[in-house]
């Protein structure tokens, strides 16, 4: 699995401690310092099954500063898409990336239910 975060998030460190705990590997990619390109989003949303809205830091200074809020509405997914390409900072995080398996954004309880983890087990 790659865990896509930005190491200063600190949802991020919350869900890399709960990664660590649970004894899930992953491969750690800071996702300002490599962002994922048009095409693994494009792959990872279908594969996620949420509106690619979703995807956005909504909450991050670059989404209010680009008035994202008012724009995204008229966007296709395709402009969504490039526009998500151009900066690591306008993706929600932290992203878990597996097989068959994208999560957005640090739930825990959704994270142990997904990764089946033993917290989820009866």
């Amino acid at each position: 699995m790659t865990f896509l975060c930005y190491p200063k998030c600190t949802t991020c460190q919350k869900a890399k401690k709960w990664l660590d705990e649970n004894h899930i590997a992953y491969e750690l990619r800071d996702i300002k310092a490599e962002t994922p390109t048009y095409d693994e989003l494009s792959a990872w949303s279908r594969r996620s099954g949420l509106p690619l809205k979703k995807f956005f830091n909504t909450s991050g200074l670059l989404y209010k500063s680009m008035q994202l809020k008012d724009k995204l509405p008229g966007m296709s997914e395709d402009e969504m898409l490039k526009l998500l390409a151009t900066d690591g900072m306008l993706i929600k995080r932290p992203l878990l990336v597996g097989d068959g398996l994208v999560l957005v954004g640090f739930k825990e309880a959704q994270w142990t239910e997904r990764l089946n983890t033993k917290e989820a087990r009866p």
